[in-house]
């Protein structure tokens, strides 16, 4: 049974830093391709960043230069470390799971979620 635990959320303010967490469990995490999504309230879910089990990253522009994500495949985690946070990052964060070397949102896994809130 695949399971995917995002946390490390919270309320900051505009300028401040996140670091998410993943806990994965029930996959061959360092074969998959790890991801981070956004939604806003109102919006459709975006892709943030992924990485893939060679450590490839790929980044949505509008988080290019701020955010960087990272796995631990002795760990079964994966992180997106957040710096210089804008209002408009606010949205819930979910982390992906993906067999393979890219990400693919209909073979994906999917946690549950964390919220991200920045004030402003």
């Amino acid at each position: 049974q695949v399971q995917l635990v995002e946390s490390g959320g919270g309320l900051v303010q505009a300028g401040g830093s996140l670091r998410l967490s993943c806990a994965a469990s029930g996959i061959i995490f360092s074969i998959n391709t790890l991801g981070w999504h956004r939604q806003a309230p109102g919006k459709q879910r975006e892709l943030v960043a992924t990485i893939t089990g060679g450590g490839s990253t790929n980044y949505a522009d509008s988080v290019k230069g701020r955010f960087t994500i990272s796995r631990d495949n002795a760990k079964n985690m994966v992180y997106l470390q957040m710096n210089s946070l804008k209002p408009e990052d606010t949205a819930v964060y979910y982390c992906s799971s993906t067999l393979g070397g890219v990400f693919n949102s209909r073979r994906a896994y999917w946690g549950l979620g964390t919220q991200v809130t920045i004030s402003s």
